[in-house]
């Protein structure tokens, strides 16, 4: 398990994608800890008696050359909305990283990426990641309304990109299951990785499952400590519970107990 760091980062930016989500920008220090696509970090509300835990946020970018690190964040309660109003100049204090992030394709593979919603948030790092390493890179983008479809434009000198909303508002029509890829497709990918809606990961951990295509979701449970102690974010699995802070957020999708599909052995 790689290192982990507490300090204060300096904000370099926060970028407004729309009414209910931003991009936080911070300034890394030489010499920082290696962060794994599927990460995550906790990030300490200052000045609130009523946000006294550390947010957990998924890590979105980071720029090893300008030293940056990026997290897509959604206002979803006071914590969040309190870290919105950051600005550059300020510092936030950061445990990090945290986690078991994803595993990376080598050279050569076909990879899909699936996010829904803020669940994109992880495949942007993950992807410059893998287009490093040499792998193909698919991302498929889905979201009710076009509101819910964030920075597509960043993937496209990294992937092949698919977007798709409920109500046909951006890109094609219907969920993101609907798309070719997860259908007749979806045996020429040697991965699938997927964060989004428990609903959505499910249904693609279905797909991928029967059709013997390895499959990993980061899973979007409450993390109020992040380092394994208060036990909030248990997740079942086959091999008995675990922690979704420190043995996951990223699961083999057949690891998991009651998603509704049979385990199979993928060699």
């Amino acid at each position: 398990m790689n290192k982990k760091s507490k300090e204060k980062l300096p904000v370099l930016a926060n970028t407004w994608l729309n009414e209910k989500h931003f991009v936080l920008t911070l300034q890394l220090p030489s010499g920082y800890p290696e962060i794994v696509p599927g990460q995550f970090v906790e990030l300490l509300v200052e000045g609130s008696p009523d946000t006294f835990l550390r947010r957990p946020i998924s890590v979105h970018d980071v720029d090893a050359e300008k030293l940056t690190l990026d997290m897509m964040v959604k206002i979803v309660g006071a914590g969040t909305a309190k870290l919105a109003k950051l600005k550059a100049g300020d510092t936030v204090d950061v445990v990090y990283p945290l986690g078991h992030g994803f595993s990376l394709a080598r050279a050569g593979e076909k990879v899909l990426l699936a996010g829904g919603g803020c669940g994109v948030a992880p495949m942007l790092y993950l992807s410059r990641m893998l287009k490093r390493l040499g792998a193909d890179c698919y991302v498929a983008i889905g979201g009710k309304t076009s509101a819910d479809i964030l920075r597509p434009e960043v993937y496209t000198n990294l992937a092949q990109v698919a977007i798709l909303t409920e109500d046909g508002s951006l890109g094609d029509k219907g969920m993101i299951t609907a798309h070719r890829w997860f259908g007749e497709e979806l045996t020429q990918f040697s991965k699938v990785y997927c964060c989004g809606p428990e609903p959505m990961m499910k249904a693609i951990g279905k797909l991928a499952s029967e059709k013997g295509v390895h499959c990993e979701v980061s899973l979007e449970n409450m993390m109020a400590c992040g380092i394994g102690s208060c036990l909030c974010c248990t997740v079942s699995t086959h091999e008995g519970n675990v922690r979704a802070c420190m043995e996951g957020p990223v699961f083999e999708v057949n690891e998991l107990k009651d998603w509704n599909h049979n385990p199979v052995c993928h060699g």
